[in-house]
């Protein structure tokens, strides 16, 4: 199973190859332009970092020039004095989520779902309608910017994975496993439609992407689950802890230090 060094350098490897990324002092800032959620931007420390107040004067305001939250995800051992210099700045903990990985023999069955197909999508119109899915799986309202269904794409045209789950040809769930580095991937973006929820929907189509990753080459799916309910649905399919993630970010209102 990875190590908590192994997944930050490959989150950090993948904030470095984003085309829109920055550099602010000892962080690397993945930046969305055309996609504003906060889960798709976020800095990450440098191994071992030890910003100074100037350092992080930057890296907020390099955040609120380009319209986002100040935010930052990464696992506490990779940079341990990064932590006590968030929060004397003002940052605040949104949560400390547990890591999950799968190795291919641990991955178990889903149970069936009736009526479920799920294939990865080909059509413009089949990458809309996993985005949509996402996009309102994860609080959105309206029409999607456009940040889920270029994500989609380039992680099933890097070699990654990208699933669209429908029931009777209703769009039911989607999500995606991002571009492998070094054969970890992770397995994120997943999202069940409110009307098709409590099926095991979430469960195959979890199941469906990480056979699929497997099947490329992948020989680890990491993950973070979004509550203790849905971690109970990755353990069933053979997810198992391996860490944790700090999740953290600055108040809207606050100034910076």
């Amino acid at each position: 199973m990875p190590t908590d060094v192994d997944i930050q350098t490959y989150a950090r490897t993948l904030a470095l190859r984003s085309p829109d990324h920055l550099r602010v002092g000892p962080f690397t800032v993945r930046y969305n332009p055309n996609w504003s959620i906060k889960y798709a931007n976020y800095a990450i420390p440098d191994q071992g970092a030890e910003p100074t107040a100037k350092d992080l004067d930057a890296l907020i305001a390099a955040f609120r020039e380009r319209a986002r939250l100040p935010r930052l995800e990464y696992l506490p051992d990779w940079a341990p004095a990064v932590e006590p210099a968030l929060l004397a700045a003002g940052f605040t903990v949104e949560n400390r989520a547990p890591v999950l990985a799968c190795s291919p023999a641990d991955l178990l069955p889903p149970k069936p779902v009736d009526r479920l197909a799920i294939a990865e999508p080909v059509t413009d119109a089949e990458f809309d309608a996993a985005a949509l899915v996402q996009h309102h799986g994860y609080g959105g309202t309206g029409e999607p910017e456009g940040g889920e269904a270029a994500w989609l794409r380039a992680a099933a045209g890097g070699g990654g994975v990208a699933a669209l789950a429908r029931v009777d040809g209703v769009p039911a769930g989607a999500g995606g496993c991002s571009v492998p580095v070094d054969g970890l991937t992770e397995l994120t973006g997943l999202a069940v439609a409110d009307a098709f929820r409590r099926r095991g929907i979430g469960a195959a189509l979890s199941a469906h992407l990480t056979a699929t990753a497997f099947e490329r080459g992948c020989r680890v799916v990491w993950l973070e689950p979004g509550d203790a309910d849905v971690e109970r649905i990755y353990a069933g399919i053979g997810y198992r802890r391996v860490g944790e993630k700090l999740n953290i970010s600055l108040d809207p209102g606050s100034a910076a230090s």
